[in-house]
């Protein structure tokens, strides 16, 4: 009896020391799966670059003496483009019609290149440059870009100095990556999975389960008896 009092105690305090964590799973869960995985990360709103058409052969980009990582040619807005990338991890843009090293995007440059692949209906509404040291939360790469704003919400992200787009983000995935956020106790970074909040959470959750399952056949046979 008096073991059992001293179990369903512990029971209750535990119950309310992990209640909010798991009314916060539970709804964060929930809105997480609202929406299907394709929607929330705006599959479907970009279409595959353009294909490679040169008139004649491609005439290599002007960096003797200079060490590559990689040279590729890919399809931009403008047209065929040397992607270059450097030793360092910086990239550059070079005309294969010519050899010649091309400039940094601009806004107007980004903005093109979303405009380019782009299948909504939604338009341009603001080309904004991030800062690699302080990238936007939902962009979260030491990356130079542009980030190209929709009127309806969404964010496309353009490399600046390779013009790739690197990264789509629509209104419900910023929701979807709060909830995350929450969801993981991770509110600031939203990767951490393994936090002291969330093990230290989970671990009183799993002991008021096996206390409850302690408790459960006590209480059986204390109504039998009764």
């Amino acid at each position: 009896m008096r073991i059992r009092h001293q179990l369903r105690r512990w029971h209750v305090w535990l119950g309310w020391i992990v209640g909010l964590p798991i009314l916060l799973w539970v709804v964060t869960g929930l809105v997480m799966v609202a929406k299907p995985i394709e929607e929330v990360r705006g599959e479907g709103l970009l279409g595959e670059p353009g294909a490679i058409r040169l008139d004649g052969p491609a005439i290599p980009p002007v960096v003797a003496g200079v060490p590559l990582k990689s040279l590729e040619l890919q399809s931009r807005a403008p047209g065929p483009r040397w992607v270059i990338t450097l030793a360092d991890g910086t990239t550059l843009l070079a005309d294969p019609t010519t050899g010649a090293l091309l400039p940094k995007l601009s806004a107007a440059d980004a903005a093109a290149e979303v405009t380019a692949r782009y299948s909504g209906t939604a338009k341009v509404r603001a080309v904004t440059r991030t800062d690699p040291a302080r990238p936007p939360v939902e962009f979260r790469r030491p990356v130079a870009a542009w980030q190209v704003a929709m009127d309806d919400g969404t964010h496309f992200y353009v490399d600046a100095g390779s013009g790739e787009l690197v990264a789509r983000r629509t209104g419900w995935w910023r929701v979807y990556d709060f909830m995350w956020g929450l969801h993981i106790m991770d509110p600031q970074t939203r990767e951490d999975t393994h936090n002291p909040w969330v093990i230290g959470f989970g671990i009183l959750a799993l002991a008021m389960t096996l206390l409850a399952l302690v408790l459960l056949p006590m209480t059986s046979k204390r109504r039998r008896r009764g």
